[in-house]
């Protein structure tokens, strides 16, 4: 099983071009990995919030307000990115707003327990994940210039399985040096700010390679029409909704990564204040979901190509039911070891299964715009699921049992919304378009 095989590439596409590609994938999933996911997350409502029954409210609110942004102003790039062939220029662009501000998030720790520690640390996280998300719906809309409409499952793999090595590479050091500063008895508004450091330099650094490597293939195009990023987001609506089954992957997508946005957000909290963890627990937990996760993107995505990317996506859903049932009736850290392992493999699987559906049905004319709207269904998903999450424990009395248990419902919606999909008409229309 060769690591970039011709057959799955376009005409003319270097495998370093696609090994540049992937590498992007590799240096933005520090930043998911140790921000949102294992450290800042956890640290904000223990150690920022110090436990408030409204500190994972506050973070989701967050996390909302800058997918929001993102909803409303991706189209509009990436409308203008397809006209003036700068896909590259605004994601070199983007990786340096995040990288710059993950790197602001070492001065929060300093005003744990205030109200403006509480306000600092909200808006540097708005900044660096609308930042990080621009980043990631660029490098999507790269994929259909590399791959064939055939490779796309296995493409998208590999970029996802590289971000999940990147993942690890960056929490696994993070990790070493918090088991160094808690041997020597130092606290985590010690050891926090240097993990933040540490994620921002590995990004940078290895987001480098994909702008030495990766090329801007697209040609500029005539204007389709200026306007207000309102107006341009209508217009791309109103021509996608020509494009039903892309419409319907974008209804599904808002379902079901709703639900991965959950687990993505809020593992680390609920791993540490309903079920036990300490950090160090709780980081090594993450890697491991790392690991799962890479062999999943690696390995699903030539799965994905062989059975169909319908039914490829339907599997890693029913996967993820599991892991919301397993979660909520897990009474020790044996237990809800199992659901994060489960979790690993089907959220590298279904995030490339996911993208590859996008690259498959997207017009080859308007790549960054339509990937534009596929970033807003993810982000919307990425308000809805965290959001109400947080809403159910603050509800509940902090009850994230309950708000767990919730979350099963976006991800079956997520399978009905699927099966109107037919990938063979989709991709007619998309390249009649």
């Amino acid at each position: 099983m060769a690591l970039f095989p011709e057959s799955a590439l376009q005409a003319g596409v270097r495998k370093r071009e696609v090994f540049g590609w992937a590498m992007y994938d590799f240096a933005n999933s520090g930043y998911t990995t140790v921000v949102i996911t294992a450290v800042f997350a956890a640290y904000f409502v223990g150690g920022l919030a110090q436990g408030a029954a409204w500190g994972p409210l506050a973070w989701t609110v967050a996390l909302s307000i800058s997918y929001a942004v993102v909803m409303f102003t991706m189209p509009a790039l990436g409308a203008w990115a397809d006209q003036h062939a700068a896909k590259k220029r605004l994601l070199m662009l983007s990786t340096a707003g995040c990288v710059l501000s993950t790197a602001a998030l070492a001065l929060t720790p300093g005003m744990a327990g205030t109200a403006g520690g509480i306000a600092l640390a909200m808006f540097i996280i708005v900044a660096s994940n609308t930042f990080y998300s621009y980043g990631e719906s660029l490098t999507g809309a790269f994929l259909p210039e590399l791959a064939t409409s055939e490779g796309m499952g296995k493409v998208s793999g590999w970029g996802w399985g590289f971000g999940y090595v990147g993942g690890m590479l960056a929490l696994g050091i993070c990790l070493a040096y918090v088991l160094w500063a808690q041997a020597r008895g130092l606290p985590a508004a010690h050891f926090v700010p240097m993990t933040m450091l540490i994620t921002a330099a590995i990004y940078g650094a290895a987001a480098c390679v994909t702008f030495v490597l990766l090329p801007e293939r697209a040609q500029p195009q005539a204007a389709r029409g200026e306007g207000s990023a309102w107006r341009r987001l209508r217009k791309t609506f109103g021509e996608a909704r020509a494009h039903r089954d892309f419409m319907w992957l974008l209804a599904c997508t808002v379902c079901y990564q709703g639900g991965v946005a959950v687990a993505i957000t809020l593992a680390a909290i609920y791993a540490e204040q309903v079920i036990g963890f300490v950090p160090h627990e709780t980081m090594v937990l993450i890697f491991v979901l790392n690991i799962a996760a890479a062999l999943g993107a690696f390995g699903f995505g030539y799965v994905q190509d062989r059975i169909g990317h319908r039914l490829a996506l339907a599997t890693t859903l029913v996967a993820w039911i599991a892991v919301c049932l397993v979660a909520a009736t897990a009474t020790s850290k044996g237990q809800f070891w199992v659901a994060a392992t489960i979790a690993g493999l089907a959220m590298g699987s279904s995030q490339s299964a996911g993208r590859a559906m996008a690259g498959v049905l997207a017009p080859p004319r308007q790549l960054a715009e339509f990937f534009g709207l596929w970033s807003f269904a993810t982000r919307l998903a990425s308000i809805v699921g965290p959001m109400g999450y947080g809403l159910i424990t603050w509800a509940t009395g902090g009850n994230q049992r309950i708000a767990i248990l919730a979350t099963t419902g976006l991800f079956v919606a997520g399978i009905a919304l699927l099966l109107p999909i037919d990938m063979r008409r989709g991709r007619t229309v998309a390249l009649a378009a």
